[in-house]
């Protein structure tokens, strides 16, 4: 595990962020929640911006972290899909409200923005 502390945690949000901390974590749950089983290179389209090492170290430690399942198909050429598990999609619902808050600030800094513009003209 690169970098995880595996406690002793001060609290339960201290130990929830230590496993889903790093900038990708929580938009690969994302993507997979809603896309389902999805391989490296989809995954990588659908999170614009992360680099092929990042997606690899943080497909590593959520699968190390039972978040994710890594399924190796014996076919030529070979084929690997990555899928939530049953705590990753856990997860992901209890980060749920986080998104709804984020959603609702977002709006709100643009609508601030919006009114600045227009009260500037």
């Amino acid at each position: 595990m690169t970098g995880a502390r595996r406690g002793p945690y001060i609290c339960g949000i201290d130990a929830a962020m230590d496993v889903v901390s790093g900038k990708w974590k929580s938009l690969i749950l994302w993507e997979l929640h809603h896309h389902g089983a999805r391989r490296f290179g989809e995954l990588r389209r659908g999170l614009p911006g992360v680099s092929e090492k990042m997606l690899v170290q943080h497909l590593r430690e959520m699968e190390e972290d039972g978040l994710v399942h890594r399924e190796i198909y014996r076919e030529v050429p070979p084929r690997v899909e990555y899928s939530l598990t049953d705590d990753g999609r856990s997860l992901n619902e209890a980060l749920r409200p986080l998104g709804a808050w984020g959603t609702r600030r977002r709006e709100r800094l643009v609508g601030k923005d919006s009114a600045r513009i227009a009260g500037a003209g």
